[in-house]
């Protein structure tokens, strides 16, 4: 063995080909809307016949489960970039603001990711666990600051997707809703201050 690794051609420009799909993809969603996706209508933005994309993707549900992997992905890598703020509540206004931002930079994306535009769609079991793992980044930023109850998760997700879809549906590209984020964050954080109070 002389321990060169050989790079296998085949599965790289297989995996090229398959980036260039979903680009275009991509492309079409934000023209045209999420759920206008048409198998002939990426195949004519990539130069392919439709029945050939159905060798890198077996339906158009396929082709956005990979859309749905490929922006958790990117989501998540957003929210664990750089370092983590030490103080908690620090920590829960900069993970909101990269969310806002995140979603609202392309609404497309947000719609995919959030909100049931694509009647008969389900992510895959794979695709799912990244969404989790979004998630559970959360809930962990949650516990750090002493949110440990399902609800505060549940109350976090409907206070930062509500200003979001606020801002997309009655402001698209301004900052109308979103300006008020770290306030809406501030007096959720003094309500649960305020219930633990109480107890």
């Amino acid at each position: 063995m002389s321990g060169v690794l050989v790079r296998d051609r085949r599965a790289e420009r297989r995996q090229a080909t398959i980036d260039e799909i979903l680009a275009a993809a991509w492309d079409l969603v934000r023209e045209e809307g999420v759920a206008a996706l048409s198998v002939r209508g990426l195949g004519a933005r990539v130069g392919m016949r439709a029945q050939s994309l159905y060798v890198y993707f077996p339906s158009k549900h396929a082709i956005y489960d990979a859309m749905f992997a490929q922006a958790n992905t990117e989501l998540l890598g957003r929210l664990q970039d750089g370092p983590e703020p030490g103080d908690p509540i620090t920590s829960l206004h900069r993970r909101a603001r990269v969310f806002v931002e995140f979603c609202t930079e392309d609404p497309a994306r947000y719609q995919l990711l959030f909100q049931r535009t694509i009647p008969g769609f389900e992510p895959s079991e794979e695709s799912y666990a990244i969404a989790r793992q979004v998630l559970d980044t959360t809930r962990q930023a949650l516990g750090r600051a002493g949110l440990t109850d399902d609800a505060h998760l549940e109350v976090w997700t409907a206070l930062t997707s509500g200003l979001v879809s606020q801002q997309l549906a009655n402001d698209p590209g301004g900052t109308r809703f979103v300006r008020h984020l770290d306030e809406v964050i501030d007096m959720y954080l003094s309500h649960i201050k305020r219930q633990g109070r109480r107890k």
